[in-house]
């Protein structure tokens, strides 16, 4: 190949006996690009080495007009020249030195370049200012890393600064601070009266990522002044101070006791008082309302001194030859300090010898003691004959009582099912039977919350009643509004009570309904949100009206710390505290990637206090406890005995851990100016968060212009960009002045708010222009992105907001005894009471576990009464809209058990 010399003609003379010296060498070198000279071959013994770097040039900030030295340091090496964007630097500018390294005996050349700020500002454009060196020796040629050479600057005013704030002890701060804009970019440090901050020593404090300060919980220490500063390697800069005042309201401390009446003896008066210092107000607090002493009339007795009765008779001669006689204090009794009766209350006399005949006192003493056994006697038996009938009373009650609830129950069970006659024919022609249950006949309806059936027959009315209405197609179905009181009413109800002072006023995502013992379910459409109550989880005899509803995560604030983060939507199902005899089944969504190894899952719990506690963590399930849970690809099941408000929190072990995200894009269904938005949601993969978005943008008279796209976000602490490209430039420009949007990580991470959005503001040149095309890019900074392709018309795309993604869920909110199931109830009832004991060639439950893949559960199985029923519960929850009873029927038939429970009929038959 030719040897290209390039502008090194006008070299020294050296350098051309230098380029003479390397040819008669029996060396050639060519290349496309301006060559380096070759003055020092190596020797014979290191000719076939290539070079290696010892020093490498840096990333280096040119800070105001001081120019950066860039260094290349290699080993061997004949020539180290050095290459800037792309163009070979003059060897004039190049500061070169030799040496030998005194341990290999290799030659080591070193090259120092100066970048002066003008040489950077002439280049224009996004890309940075680098610098390369490449080192030659006889055997070829090695380039070191790019070194970036970017100007330094710090901005004066900040984007954002802190504001002053009046808060109460113990509440949360939250102090924001956009530091100004600069390369590097600057780092954020908080100061309180002009001393450092620092969240290690210090964890009350916490500065999240996008540099904004928390205080977690107020102290009084905590009252001063804030400074957010923002410093680079150019200058430090320090935003105008926020004043945050602690302040303290004051209470009163508990009433002391009353003083003594002010009277020894009549009318007088007594006092108490309390002070404000529990705690005391400070730093403008309110200070306490009401009084601070009581007064209270009082009325002193004035002392009583007591007198003595008369003497009573004397007693006849005892045994010992004396007679006595007694007096009481009685008249008066001594009272309110009056002086006791001086003297004596007993007087004793000896009796004369004809008075006191011994023979005749131990006949009498004998006759006594007879008398005293034959009393004591009498009152054993008769206390023994009263016990007796008390016990036969109680007795009889007891059955009497039983009876009647079994009358009860038995009489809703035969009202669900009529007798029928069960042919069996071939397999082949069969399927399984679906037992559709007569409500058609007399049914109750019941009005009020948690009685006992015993307790409301008054509140009954025999007839056709709203709590199961007979439907054309011979289902039977609990509908969310046809209880006596209206949805308003039984909210309102609920509300009133203290527990229940949280629960959304709205209908849309509640749903609720009477049930007993046969079970039900109630459903959240479009949510994924569903309760399954399943038959004999509620006692016999009992009617309960239970509620599903969910809660707004920004009204809950649950305790996250760390690396926590919310995955499920927040449920609420109740009333809490009503008795249950088997768990009911929670199903709600969740945006985990359902990877165990990266997570601790925790489900959490509000207590009647309110508190959080967590219930349970994920794996480390233990069966005796009333909770359980089974985590699917998308979906939570949650076994619990318990009703209460329940949410699923996850703590990211790695930076592996991923949060399923969802986009959604919309725009204007009609647009009428030359702007056109489209606005980019960001959201936990969830059915609710959907649907409360694609409600919102109905309001708004918007329109979704692409499909939901789902996209993993990691705990890397990195944040999320948007960006659009690929705009026909001749009829749309972005009015966007950065390159990018940004959604902090925290914001996203924590899961607390429900939905961010981002809005990308575009111009149309004219109003006749309605194609847009264009490419929108979301990525996680430093990590992986997805890019969609939009394509679409913007005056003539009138596609329905929810034709495709809104109100795919139909079912009924509330369903109410075996119309809530698709296993019939009898039917049910035999697949138990076959499966449930236990067979020595494992054809039981165990086996219907592994068919239907749910043998990791095995020992939650095995803990309950009926193993049978909990898998048949999970099932129906699992397959409520897709259930097919012949592929259970397939699965029966598997086990060899189909002939004890599975009735099989023909097609005619059915």
């Amino acid at each position: 190949m030719p040897l290209h010399l390039g502008p090194f003609v006008r070299w020294r003379s050296g350098l051309v006996l230098a380029w003479i010296c390397l040819f008669s060498s029996g060396f050639t070198f060519t290349g496309g690009e301006h060559a380096a000279t070759v003055t020092h071959p190596l020797p014979a013994a290191f000719s076939d080495l290539l070079p290696h770097f010892l020093v490498e040039p840096d990333d280096v900030y040119i800070v105001k007009n001081k120019p950066v030295t860039l260094t290349c340091r290699s080993t061997p090496a004949t020539q180290i020249y050095f290459k800037c964007n792309g163009e070979w630097v003059h060897q004039d500018q190049h500061l070169i030195e030799r040496d030998v390294d005194p341990a290999t005996g290799l030659p080591v050349m070193q090259v120092k370049i100066d970048i002066s700020r003008q040489q950077v500002e002439k280049i224009f454009g996004l890309d940075d200012y680098w610098c390369q060196c490449v080192a030659w020796s006889t055997t070829g040629t090695q380039k070191s890393q790019k070194a970036y050479v970017r100007i330094a600057y710090l901005r004066k005013n900040f984007e954002e600064e802190p504001l002053g704030k009046e808060v109460a002890l113990d509440q949360e701060v939250l102090l924001r601070c956009h530091p100004p804009e600069g390369v590097p970019p600057a780092e954020v440090e908080w100061q309180r009266n002009e001393e450092l901050i620092d969240p290690k020593t210090d964890p009350n404090f916490f500065i999240t990522v996008d540099h904004n300060l928390i205080i977690k919980q107020a102290r009084l220490a905590d009252t001063g002044n804030y400074t957010c500063v923002a410093k680079n390697i150019v200058a430090r800069r320090k935003s105008s101070s926020a004043t945050v005042i602690v302040y303290v309201n004051g209470g009163w401390s508990t009433w002391a006791t009353w003083s003594a009446c002010s009277a020894v003896c009549g009318r007088g008066w007594q006092k108490r008082s309390r002070s404000c210092t529990n705690p005391t107000p400070l730093n403008g607090g309110t200070s306490c309302e009401g009084q601070s002493v009581q007064k209270s009339a009082c009325t002193a007795t004035c002392p009583v001194d007591g007198g003595w009765s008369e003497w009573s008779k004397w007693s006849p001669c005892g045994a010992d030859c004396t007679m006595w006689r007694s007096r009481e204090c009685t008249q008066p009794t001594p009272s309110t300090g009056g002086k006791e009766c001086q003297g004596l209350d007993l007087q004793s006399l000896n009796c004369t010898s004809e008075q006191c005949p011994q023979s005749e006192y131990h006949h009498l003493s004998a006759s006594g003691a007879e008398d005293v056994a034959l009393y004591v006697g009498i009152v054993a038996v008769a206390l023994c004959l009263t016990l007796l009938l008390i016990v036969l009373v109680l007795v009889y009650r007891r059955k009497k009582e039983g009876l009647d609830a079994d009358v009860a129950d038995s009489s809703i069970l035969t009202t669900g099912f009529q007798p029928m006659g069960i042919k069996p024919t071939k397999p082949e022609n069969s399927h399984l039977l679906t037992i559709q249950p007569d409500l058609t006949s007399t049914t109750t309806s019941y009005q009020g919350t948690l009685r006992s059936r015993h307790e409301v027959t008054g509140k009954f009315s025999v007839s056709n009643g709203p709590l199961l209405e007979p439907l054309p197609n011979g289902s039977h179905t609990l509908h969310n509004g046809k209880l006596p009181s209206d949805p308003n009413d039984f909210m309102n109800r609920l509300s009133s009570q203290t527990y229940f002072k949280t629960l959304p006023r709205d209908n849309v995502n509640t749903s609720y309904g009477t049930f007993n013992f046969l079970g039900g379910r109630l459903t959240l459409p479009n949510t994924g949100i569903s309760l399954l109550i399943p038959p004999e989880a509620i006692p016999r005899g009992k009617i309960y009206e239970i509620y599903l509803t969910i809660q707004k995560k920004e009204d809950m604030r649950l305790p996250l710390a760390g690396c926590q983060t919310l995955l499920s939507p927040v449920v609420s199902c109740g009333p809490p505290g009503v008795m249950l005899t088997r768990p009911v089944i929670l199903s709600m969504d969740h945006c985990s990637d359902a990877c165990l190894e990266n997570w601790t899952i925790r489900l959490k719990k509000q207590s009647y206090e309110g508190m959080w506690e967590d219930v349970l963590q994920l794996g480390e399930e233990v069966v005796s406890e009333p909770y359980y849970c089974q985590l699917e690809a998308e979906t939570c099941r949650v076994f619990t005995e318990q009703l209460g408000r329940f949410a699923l929190v996850g703590e990211s072990l790695s930076m592996a851990a991923s949060k399923r995200f969802k986009l959604l894009l919309f725009a204007p269904a009609y647009c009428s100016t030359l702007e056109y938005n489209i606005r980019v949601y960001c959201m936990d993969d969830t059915q609710d968060l959907l649907k409360e978005v694609m409600q919102m943008e109905r309001q708004l008279g918007g329109r979704l212009i692409d499909e939901p796209h789902v996209l993993l976000f990691k705990d890397s602490y990195h944040n999320l960009r948007l960006s659009i490209h690929d705009m026909p430039q001749a009829h749309w420009r972005s009015k966007l002045l950065a390159g990018y949007q940004e959604i902090p990580f925290y914001h996203i991470w924590s899961g607390s708010q429900r939905t961010l959005n981002c809005t990308f503001t575009l111009e149309r040149q004219s109003m006749s222009t309605c194609d847009l095309t264009c490419t929108l890019c979301v990525w996680q900074v430093e990590g992986e992105g997805q890019s969609f392709t939009l394509d679409f018309n913007i005056s003539k795309d009138i596609r329905p907001l929810d034709s495709d993604f809104l109100l795919m869920d139909n079912c009924t909110p509330a369903l109410a005894g075996p119309s809530a199931f698709q296993i019939p109830y009898l039917i049910r009832q035999k697949i138990c009471s076959s499966l449930d004991t236990p067979c020595p060639n494992g054809a039981d439950w165990r086996l219907l576990a592994q068919r239907l893949k749910l043998d990791r559960h095995m020992s939650f199985f095995a803990s309950k009464a009926s193993p049978t029923s909990v898998i048949l519960d999970l099932w129906e929850t699992q397959h409520f809209h897709s259930g097919n009873l012949n592929q259970l029927a397939a699965v029966m038939a598997e086990i060899g058990k189909q002939e004890a429970m599975i009735f099989l009929v023909s097609d005619g038959e059915c």
